[in-house]
């Protein structure tokens, strides 16, 4: 296995699902100019959100189907289950080709893992180096977003739908862009624009090249967020737009997913440092 090559196209699909994150609760410089924005003229929007934004957080978890595309390439298809009640974690399958991670696992599909702020693959075990014999591949946050911008994320719900819906109530330009049907289900359309000075904390996960993320992106000024918001004020379904990276996600059905947890060290090879250095090369 080349090492090197393998940590750059890991790194890839790391950030790409952690995007969901928004900008969040906690916004620094900005905050309350970005809010009054927000809100003139466009009461009835923001309490719409505001309510889909209290019930999603409130439900704690939800069965998504998700597509990922980088600007370039075959977009990356995901399935799986998010949880955000208890800390931020999910268990997704994923495209291994379009992910390009055929090196590492010969399955068509990849389970992944995201637990306590690091990812973990589920990959052949290697002849050689840190996944030989071994049947996950770990590797923190900090690999990819860097270490101020992986504690940003960090948090009980960082990198959820439930923080991406809070992070709303800090846009500078928000629409109701009307009645849609999306997946079946009748649907209003909002969107969002959150302005990187309105980003806060989070401009060192998105906003900063510096770090791997960045780098992928092209560095975010902005993040666009469309909203499909159905019965009993639930999302049905998200789109984010992050420089060159657009992340769609549909919500299958919302509470009751099954709790996620890290496999056994002992299974586990840890990639961090070997992401790291692919990242500064």
């Amino acid at each position: 296995m080349k090492l090197k090559y393998a940590a750059a196209w890991t790194a890839v699909t790391a950030a790409a699902l952690i995007t969901t994150a928004g900008c969040g609760t906690e916004a620094a410089e900005g905050t309350a100019e970005g809010t009054a924005e927000a809100v003139d003229g466009t009461d009835a929007i923001m309490a719409a959100l505001g309510r889909a934004t209290d019930r999603t957080e409130q439900l704690g978890s939800a069965e998504v189907k998700m597509t990922t595309s980088m600007g370039a390439g075959t977009p990356v298809t995901m399935d799986g289950t998010y949880s955000w009640g208890d800390g931020f974690a999910f268990d997704v399958l994923m495209d291994t080709a379009a992910a390009q991670m055929q090196q590492m696992q010969d399955d068509p599909q990849m389970r992944m893992l995201f637990v306590d702020g690091a990812y973990y693959y589920d990959v052949d075990p290697q002849a050689s180096g840190p996944l030989e014999g071994k049947e996950w591949m770990k590797i923190d946050g900090s690999a990819v977003f860097g270490r101020q911008g992986a504690q940003a994320l960090s948090g009980s719900s960082g990198g959820s739908p439930s923080a991406s819906m809070k992070g709303l109530k800090y846009a500078d330009n928000v629409e109701d862009l009307g009645a849609e049907t999306v997946n079946g289900k009748a649907t209003t359309h909002y969107r969002a624009v959150v302005d990187q000075k309105a980003m806060g904390k989070y401009k060192e996960a998105y906003g900063n090249e510096d770090n791997l993320f960045g780098s992928l992106t092209g560095g975010a000024t902005s993040i666009t967020m469309d909203v499909w918001v159905g019965a009993k004020d639930l999302p049905v379904r998200m789109i984010q737009e992050i420089g060159t990276m657009k992340v769609t996600m549909d919500f299958e059905k919302f509470g009751a997913t099954t709790e996620v947890k890290a496999p056994p060290a002992a299974q586990t090879g840890d990639l961090t440092e070997a992401i790291k250095e692919a990242g500064v090369q």
